[in-house]
């Protein structure tokens, strides 16, 4: 699980409720954007540990109007920033900016982002960490063959009481921090 097919190390993580607090009325600015407690060590560990760390991320409150594709950059801006202090470093943010309705194939729970993850970077996902707290992330990594993991931060617990047989074989963890310690002890 630690090495795709071509003997690299990835992780890809959903950012609302696992790397930052998530609300349900949306993160829109550089301002509410606030890491989860550990979540930015977890990732500084990861990449020290040899991990790539790519984001997959639904920002639907992009098509409806929410907020605009400059708040989106300067939260990712601000995300980096803060990373930046722990030595940490996310290589790429993928993101669905459509509304539930568009009809793209790039919302999880449909594959599109992770797909195109795969095209861009050339690289196999099987069996690839993709950690999220919904059941969405979950669908969306079984979709290409990745290993999705739960984390009961953001809608992490809700997952679990509204899928629990879903579930069967997810790895659960606390947070980003005991996902990334798992990963490194394996």
């Amino acid at each position: 699980m630690n090495r795709n097919a071509q003997g690299i190390k990835l992780a890809i993580l959903d950012r609302d409720g696992v790397v930052n607090q998530d609300s349900d009325s949306y993160i829109k600015s550089a301002d509410e954007w606030m890491p989860i407690s550990g979540s930015l060590e977890a990732i500084a560990r990861l990449n020290h540990g040899g991990f790539r760390i790519l984001i997959a991320t639904n920002q639907s409150g992009l098509g409806r109007g929410l907020f605009s594709i400059d708040a989106v950059n300067a939260i990712h801006r601000k995300m980096r920033r803060e990373l930046s202090v722990f030595g940490a470093q996310v290589e790429a943010v993928f993101f669905c900016p459509h509304s539930p309705d568009a009809g793209c194939r790039c919302r999880k729970p449909l594959p599109g982002l992770l797909e195109d993850i795969r095209q861009r970077l050339q690289i196999d996902l099987t069996g690839v960490p993709v950690i999220g707290d919904s059941f969405r992330d979950i669908q969306s990594a079984t979709a290409v063959g990745a290993h999705p993991l739960l984390v009961l931060t953001g809608k992490g617990q809700t997952t679990v009481a509204k899928h629990r047989t879903d579930l069967t074989g997810v790895p659960i963890y606390k947070d980003l921090a005991a996902a990334a310690d798992a990963l490194l002890a394996l």
